[in-house]
């Protein structure tokens, strides 16, 4: 990587630093300049390419250490969730791939084992990495390996409830350790001095002698040391309970130390090192450090910057101020409206307030307005008890997030009809974020639900009316699905008719017709002009209710020779396949292309990147027709 510079910071240390090695190799009064240099490079990288920018400016100085202690891929890092790990991504020789991160061919924006050996374990989501942690230690345990496990989690994960069924299930693991990034608690507030003095006792390297020695004094005076033992550990067990709230993690069977400043990088390793070697049972570490660490107007909106498209280093972005418009704005700002007259209304949103556009409700709703954290799974049966409870619930996720509370979905919403709306966000095609993001699953599997209602529309001024129409004249379960980012100009030309599909025919009588829904309606109007061009004539029909296919659909489909279905999601149990099911029953006998998504992953690229490898663009879409027509 060459030598770089900006406002007076040369980036010559960490041009070095290719490998752990490398790093272990620094001289450790130098460490403080490297994690300097390490926030400068990922402020101007991720201006440039778009990313996550707060939750990696605020673990530097603690990925640093890990990888000044510890071992890596001997010792192996589960990040929860992935998106805190670029730092770990530049010490591992990484860093000249940052230029094209979250871009075709480039570096992912989270971990991933085809990348790297230091990534041992995708992570997208959130809450997942304890049990995951505990599955790899298990692993190294029976299989006789050395090394630790080590997950390090982000506080937002700890308001799921995946990480609590794994701490129940640590047992009496030696090689896992579990780092808690808090990043919003104040250190010299919620401590003390005694804490503090308590905390650094326990690290000290002769502690572990003592307490061993003392141990195994104990268990060797006869009748009365293993009693005398176990009373000191009650005692012990209580002096912490009152000083540091710790019971949890203690009575789940873990080893507890912290809180600790997680920007102390020279305590941080000298924290790591006296925990390294000497371990008695699942160690828990809890580190303190500030979101948005390095970068002020991160620092004082990290949730605006915690992942953000290419932008101007020297602009200041308003978190209550929308960018630019979207899908997202435009529904939180209707959603909004509505509150101000529905007094039954609420809206529920699963850590992602700003995401979803729900900021706008959140400031005139407050009371109504319900942030669950990283839990779409209670958000969901949330949802369905505020409806029991004779609420208008709104549960706002993002499509492969909601897909993690397809149980609650079913059991929770499905089957007792309750009143829930669900919104999602990024659904279809996503830019940037890779396979685990894509929203190519949500019409799938909402499709197999009887009585679930789904309208997917193309355009805001669909999205205002479905949305309207969704809430008070559709009742039980029902969504409304939108893309992630703007408009297409194309697809805003065409208002809002509020029927169940529209027609647009060909300049000529066709034969054969494109059908398409949301976003993907702008590349099959694009693909059947370009045929027209051609000679070749083609009626585009879009839907904007996917599910249950609309009435007269299948009757005014079955008058084609050729249909030609288009979407941006699973090709498998689709809802190209539920059309052309239903064409058959019917008793057509035409032809049938069905152009979707593979039921494999898809590499992060731009959206338009994606279609094309899809053959979901204009283009791919046009070969198809051609091959149909001819």
């Amino acid at each position: 990587m060459a030598p770089h510079w900006r406002e007076g910071v040369f980036l010559h240390l960490l041009e070095k630093i290719d490998s752990p090695q490398a790093l272990k190799a620094l001289d450790a009064a130098k460490l403080p300049a490297l994690c300097a240099e390490i926030r400068e490079f990922l402020i101007e990288n991720v201006s440039r390419t778009g990313g996550h920018l707060s939750s990696n400016l605020g673990t530097v100085e603690l990925t640093v250490a890990l990888h000044r202690v510890f071992d890596s891929p001997q010792d192996e890092f589960i990040w929860d969730v992935g998106h805190q790990c670029y730092t770990h991504k530049i010490l591992t020789g990484r860093a000249g791939g940052f230029a094209a991160l979250r871009q075709q061919g480039g570096l992912s924006g989270f971990p991933s084992p085809a990348e790297s050996e230091h990534d041992i374990f995708v992570a997208g989501h959130g809450n997942t990495s304890i049990s995951a942690a505990i599955g790899l230690a298990q692993a190294k345990r029976i299989r006789g390996e050395p090394g630790k496990v080590i997950a390090i989690v982000g506080d937002g994960a700890f308001t799921g409830g995946m990480i609590y069924e794994g701490m129940n299930n640590i047992r009496t693991l030696r090689n896992l350790i579990v780092i808690l990034n808090d990043n919003k608690m104040s250190i010299s507030k919620n401590i003390g001095s005694m804490a503090q003095y308590l905390t650094k006792l326990r690290t000290n390297p002769g502690y572990f002698k003592a307490k061993r020695d003392v141990q195994s004094m104990l268990d060797a005076v006869p009748f009365v040391g293993v009693p005398i033992r176990q009373g000191l550990q009650v005692a012990k067990g209580a002096v912490r309970r009152m000083m540091y709230h710790s019971t949890m993690f203690e009575e789940m069977g873990f080893q507890y130390a912290g809180p600790v400043d997680g920007h102390d990088v020279a305590g941080l390793c000298e924290l790591f090192r006296a925990f390294r070697d000497e371990q008695v049972a699942p160690l828990f570490l809890h580190i303190c450090t500030q979101k948005g660490k390095g970068y002020p107007p991160a620092e004082e909106n990290p949730g605006e910057f915690h992942g953000v498209s290419a932008f101007d280093l020297k602009a200041k972005l308003d978190p209550d101020v929308s960018k630019e418009d979207s899908f997202s704005t435009v529904f939180g700002q209707q959603l909004a409206d509505f509150g101000d007259q529905d007094t039954a209304l609420c809206a529920v949103t699963a850590a992602m307030k700003y995401g979803t556009g729900l900021q706008y409700f959140y400031k005139r709703h407050k009371e109504r307005f319900f942030d669950v954290g990283m839990a779409e799974q209670h958000a969901v049966t949330f949802g369905a008890g505020l409806a029991r409870g004779g609420l208008r619930p709104v549960v706002a996720i993002y499509s492969t997030f909601l897909q993690r509370s397809y149980d609650q979905l079913i059991h929770d919403v499905h089957l007792q009809g309750l009143n829930v709306l669900f919104a999602i966000d990024r659904a279809g095609l996503v830019p940037g974020d890779g396979e685990t993001h894509q929203g190519i699953y949500d019409a799938a599997y909402l499709s197999q639900l009887e009585h679930m209602k789904v309208a997917s529309p193309a355009n805001y001024a669909e999205l205002r009316f479905w949305l309207k129409k969704a809430l008070y004249e559709w009742s039980g379960p029902r969504a409304i699905r939108y893309p992630r980012g703007k408009e297409d100009e194309a697809l805003a030309a065409l208002g809002c008719t509020g029927k169940d599909f529209d027609m647009y025919p060909a300049k000529e009588a066709a034969d054969t017709v494109l059908v398409s829904y949301s976003g993907e309606t702008a590349q099959a109007l694009h693909a059947a002009e370009l045929a027209g061009q051609q000679g070749l004539w083609v009626d585009v029909c879009k839907l904007c209710v996917i599910h249950p296919l609309p009435d007269g659909l299948v009757d005014a489909l079955a008058a084609y020779r050729t249909v030609v279905f288009a979407e941006e999601g699973i090709a498998a149990g689709g809802i190209g396949e539920h059309l052309c099911a239903a064409l058959l029953r019917r008793g057509w006998c035409g032809h049938w292309r069905h152009v979707a998504v593979p039921n494999t992953g898809i590499d992060h690229a731009t959206v338009p990147q994606l279609r094309q490898a899809l053959g979901l663009d204009a283009q791919g879409l046009l070969r198809v027709l051609k091959e149909e027509c001819i």
